[in-house]
């Protein structure tokens, strides 16, 4: 027979099983997770008795959670597992009270002290998501930030273990408000980050190029300011050579496409010169969609400069693959290849060819059939006609590929 779950056990909102019962002002009970979202939402009524909420405690139903447990244990052989007892959830003022530990400690430079705090934030953060909600409402990120900017000011050697730990904790907190931003973006702190990509720890070196990627994303002026830091670029361009992580070089990629979509092109010269071009070209083969956008937006940049386009003109693969992209990712892919291929067409007759053998007439033409951005379709119109009086005796038909295609939105 199914096992009949005694109805004061369920959660009136979800309707299932309570495993942390908590009692609000309106006396009913309800699960702590969905009685939270439910208030997060907007609500401020009971959803049972459709009361306003005189306040949004929530105090924890100890006798009923100890009735559900006893419970869990005496039908352990019809399949039920004991509910945990859950860990009380950390409160707005403890978040304060250790943020301002870590002000005091941040402001004596005392890296104990403040390792002990960030220790603190980092327990509570695992404990729960709704630990981790209360602990980044608090503002946590700035104090964090402005933490390690001013350890990494003083000494990276001696701070290296507070510095680790608090860009590890900050990993669940993008994403990052103004304030951090700006202490994030200083010079000492991407000198330090920059510092911890030379680390043998692989956690290390994800946390800080996971951080630096939400820096560049909230503002490309701190892509200049890495950019002017001394061996940054190589040692991006060495995490895509010789993989270490997948993670990683994702995320170093995205990087490197901040930093080349800036106007500095001293920075476009260096990624080229290293020949990232060919680089990505040949990665970007059989890789997975996200990955293939980013390269293909870094090779698009790359392209805007003289030698980044002679790059790819002595690259065999640069057309094939180039072509091969439209219409195959995504929408962004797509634009990514045809802005390439424009840029490379509009200087070199013998791109035309090469791209008129690969199959691009047909691939454009189609393109503009089934529709994409106003921006792109210009650029497909002009390669078409730049590509029309070449194209008797050279189109390759039997590259085309109509599988999966479908009309754009």
């Amino acid at each position: 027979m199914e096992l009949e779950i005694p109805r004061h056990f369920i959660c009136p909102i979800a309707l299932h099983l309570m495993k942390d019962p908590v009692t609000i002002s309106s006396g009913i009970t309800y699960d702590r997770e969905s009685i939270e979202k439910w208030l997060q939402d907007g609500n401020f009524t009971c959803p049972v008795t459709n009361q306003v909420l005189a306040s949004f405690d929530q105090i924890p139903n100890h006798s009923l959670r100890k009735l559900i447990q006893d419970w869990c244990v005496e039908n352990r052989s019809h399949g039920i597992e004991r509910i945990p007892t859950p860990r009380i959830p950390v409160s707005s003022a403890e978040v304060s009270q250790v943020l301002f530990s870590v002000t005091d400690s941040k402001r004596r430079l005392d890296q104990c002290d403040c390792l002990d705090s960030v220790h603190k934030i980092k327990k509570w953060g695992l404990e729960s998501e709704r630990n981790r909600r209360c602990i980044v409402v608090n503002d946590a990120a700035g104090v964090l930030a402005a933490a390690f900017d001013a350890f990494a000011s003083d000494s990276l050697e001696k701070n290296a273990n507070v510095l680790e730990e608090i860009l590890c904790v900050m990993n669940w907190m993008f994403p990052l408000a103004q304030e951090a931003q700006l202490y994030l973006g200083s010079k000492p702190s991407l000198r330090c980050m920059v510092w911890f990509l030379k680390s043998k720890d692989i956690s290390v070196q994800q946390n800080s190029i996971n951080v630096l990627k939400e820096l560049l994303s909230c503002d490309q002026h701190y892509g200049e300011q890495l950019a002017g830091l001394d061996g940054v670029n190589g040692i991006l361009f060495n995490f895509i050579k010789d993989p270490i992580s997948p993670s990683i070089t994702k995320a170093s990629v995205m990087v490197i496409y901040h930093m080349v979509s800036s106007p500095n092109e001293k920075t476009k010269a260096e990624f080229v010169e290293m020949g990232l071009v060919s680089l990505l070209l040949e990665s970007i083969i059989e890789s997975e969609k996200s990955y293939c956008e980013w390269a293909l937006g870094v090779i698009d940049k790359l392209c805007d400069t003289k030698r980044g386009r002679e790059f790819a003109y002595d690259d065999a693969l640069a057309m094939p693959v180039l072509v091969k992209k439209i219409l195959r990712v995504s929408e962004l892919a797509t634009e990514y290849s045809v802005s390439a291929i424009w840029k490379l067409s509009k200087y070199e007759e013998k791109v035309l060819i090469e791209a008129l053998q690969v199959g691009a007439f047909q691939k454009l033409l189609l393109l503009i059939q089934v529709g994409c951005s106003d921006e792109t379709k210009e650029k497909a119109t002009e390669l078409l006609k730049l590509l029309n009086p070449y194209r008797p005796g050279l189109e390759c038909i039997d590259s085309l590929d109509f599988k999966n295609i479908e009309r754009s939105f």
